[in-house]
């Protein structure tokens, strides 16, 4: 996939999504995003930790490896979600942090 797929779709999920907080404000909306992108990350985190057969034995016979896969989509979709709503171009933030990681090197 391409970022600007990716891209499209974020659009299209922000305007689903803009239905479940019709009578929200933006910041409200950007509040229900970064609890949203914090519930991820410990998903992702749970499904690292059964990976690794770190989590305790009745998680760990839960886990499914797709499932590692998919907590890394969603991590990447509600930030980008995040982004779109607190109005941060992506596509110029990668381009800036890429440059200024490669100047490290």
């Amino acid at each position: 996939m391409e970022l600007e797929d990716l891209l499209q779709f974020i659009d299209k999920e922000d305007k689903r999504l803009k239905e479940y907080y019709e009578d929200s404000d933006n910041q409200k909306t950007t509040l229900v995003r970064s609890t949203k992108l914090a519930e991820e990350v410990g998903e992702l985190c749970g499904e690292v930790l059964a990976h690794n057969s770190l989590q305790r034995k009745e998680k760990s016979k839960r886990h499914n490896s797709e499932e590692l896969s998919e907590e890394f989509a969603d991590v990447i979709i509600v930030t980008l979600l995040l982004a779109k709503t607190m109005n941060i171009n992506i596509r110029e933030s990668l381009r800036k942090k890429i440059e200024k990681v490669d100047k490290r090197y």
